[in-house]
């Protein structure tokens, strides 16, 4: 198949006072005088019970009721208000911003809306947006000198580093050398490039406050950031002299020396990690996880960390997630024999271990071993019926095996559990279509790619899958190959989706195109695919180059020897 932390907490606490100040909130005060006379006794009712019910984690019957307050008083502010809380609470964010909007729109001068908008608009990541409620609410409370250096933490993460640094320097000079305003300055610096500035900065702070090394830890990273590794090394290895049990002196020196690839000197300093007891569970495996996903480590020191990963399983015997080390490095190491045969024998002594058994799944799939996903899969989609993942691996398993009844079932039951979740629905519906168009059911295949593309019309995969089946059928081939091209321009790298490119623009007739970019997909060092070669034989083949085609397809045959339907194409090309 073709496949700062500080201003989010201000935002958490805005969003669920939700009715602490109940001046600025009462209805009666925000929407006198604009309707003509409603029954706000009803009104009030509503809302209180409204109010109520959300207090008690019954939001459904909480919108209920705000509807309820709406239809009496299609201006009631506070109404909306509760209704975006709701529903950003439900993370259905597009109906949180219209009821902000809304609740914005009747009262403007309203702090709360106005955050309530700042922060539904800051999740979506529409930062210019943010920024201007929160001007606005900067402007009504300007004894808010946290809110201030919100604003200015904002404008440093849009890149406007000139105006965060007009906030920062105002507020040093304020209240002189801090632990706040001057930290958000030094980053601001950094990411502006004023890295000198930073320093010299960095440098009085720890002059102010000797014993926080955290701002010892941000001297070393300017000064590998400014070339000077020597020195920030230096740094580390007083830190470390100075305390050498340190958790957070021993983390960013791993991670510094990651940045490095001084591997030698992180090897001595992975296991003292393992081994302390003041470092969270989770920041162990994170470092272990980091390691693996390093190819460099992996292809250089695969006994180190096999050495680290025996130490850590020492340390937290039968952890769910420990466990899954081992095999996560050998899979890494496409060794996914060693990976099932271990994951098997972990789910058969826990099949509780729902990380585990989803890994497990996975592996198969990665290792094309779809009886023994569907099979096994059947079991887990049973025993964790609440996952999402593993009914669309048992789904994917099914789809292979061709027991596509099995595989449209499974997927009804995974849609249910996306509910309203975009990115999981487009997983199923992508799915959904492939398995119409293995039965045939083209017109049907091709309806339901259509029905995710109404969902998210920019999503990679499904245009890629649809440009791809499309081109199988030479149907609509002038939109195959604009969709296809739209994926190679945001996705270029992905070979998947050059193959796809260049099979649409085999179909096209664009031969030299084709050959070029399958070739271009060949000569990188990812591990050969099957269809590539049965694809660039055919481009050969159309570009009049038999002899080519035959050695290409040989090569296919090779690596799948399932691709039996080539020899006839060589037999073709013999004649």
């Amino acid at each position: 198949m073709k496949k700062i932390l500080y201003r989010n907490m201000i935002f958490l606490i805005l969003l669920i006072t939700a009715i602490s100040c109940s001046k600025d909130l009462s209805p009666s005060l925000n929407t006198a005088g604009k309707l003509k006379q409603y029954d706000s006794a009803t009104h009030d009712y509503y809302f209180v019970e409204a109010v109520k019910q959300k207090l008690m984690g019954n939001s459904g019957e909480a919108i209920k009721r705000l509807e309820q307050c709406i239809k009496i008083n299609p201006e009631s502010d506070a109404a909306y208000f509760q209704m975006a809380q709701i529903y950003f609470g439900f993370r259905e964010r597009d109906n949180a911003m219209i009821y902000a909007r809304k609740a914005y729109e009747l009262a403007p001068e309203n702090y709360w809306y106005i955050m309530m908008l700042a922060g539904v608009y800051y999740n979506e990541n529409k930062l210019d947006t943010a920024i201007y409620y929160y001007e606005q609410a900067v402007k009504l409370r300007p004894d808010r000198e946290d809110l201030l250096l919100s604003l200015g933490n904002m404008y440093s993460e849009n890149g406007k580093y000139d105006m965060a640094g007009d906030i920062f320097n105002s507020l040093d000079q304020k209240y002189g050398i801090n632990e706040e305003s001057t930290l958000s300055n030094i980053r601001n610096l950094m990411l502006s490039g004023k890295n000198s500035e930073a320093l010299e900065i960095t440098k009085s702070l720890i002059v102010e406050f000797p014993e926080e090394l955290m701002y010892r830890s941000i001297m070393a990273e300017i000064y590998r950031t400014i070339g000077q590794s020597d020195k920030a090394m230096e740094v580390y290895s007083e830190m470390i002299e100075e305390n050498p049990d340190n958790p957070e002196i021993q983390l960013s020196l791993c991670d510094f020396l990651l940045k490095e690839r001084k591997y030698e000197e992180l090897f001595e300093v992975v296991n003292s990690v393992i081994l302390n007891n003041a470092i969270r569970r989770e920041d162990k495996i994170s470092l272990i996880g980091t390691l693996i996903e390093t190819n460099e480590i992996v292809e250089g020191y695969q006994e180190e960390i096999l050495d680290a990963i025996s130490i850590i399983e020492e340390e937290y015997r039968n952890d769910d997630l420990i466990v899954l080390l081992r095999p996560e490095l050998f899979s890494k190491r496409n060794n996914y024999k060693d990976a099932i045969i271990i994951l098997e024998k972990i789910t058969e002594e826990n099949p509780d271990n729902y990380y585990a058994s989803e890994k497990l799944l996975i592996t198969y799939l990665e290792n094309r071993e779809y009886k023994k996903l569907q099979e096994r899969g059947k079991e887990i989609a049973k025993r964790f019926n609440r996952s999402f993942i593993a009914k669309m691996l048992y789904a994917s398993g099914a789809t292979e095996n061709k027991d596509y009844e099995t595989a449209l079932e499974e997927l009804g039951k995974a849609e249910i559990l996306a509910g309203n979740q975009e990115e999981l629905l487009m997983q199923v519906i992508s799915l959904k279509a492939d398995v119409y168009y293995r039965q045939k059911n083209y017109s049907k295949a091709f309806e339901t790619f259509e029905d995710a593309l109404k969902i998210d019309n920019k999503d990679m995969t499904v245009l890629n899958n649809y440009a791809y089946y499309l081109a199988e059928q030479d149907m609509n081939l002038k939109v195959a190959e604009r969709m296809a091209e739209q994926v190679i321009k945001n996705e270029g790298a992905n070979s998947t989706f050059m193959d796809t490119y260049a099979w649409v623009l085999y179909k096209r007739g664009k031969i030299k195109q084709a050959r070029k970019v399958m070739e271009s997909i060949i000569a990188g060092d990812e591990t050969p695919d099957a269809e590539w070669y049965e694809h660039l034989g055919f481009i050969y083949k159309a570009g009049k180059d038999c002899k080519k085609a035959i050695n290409t397809w040989n090569i296919a045959i090779q690596l799948d020897k399932t691709k039996t339907h080539l020899i006839e194409e060589i037999e073709k090309c013999k004649k």
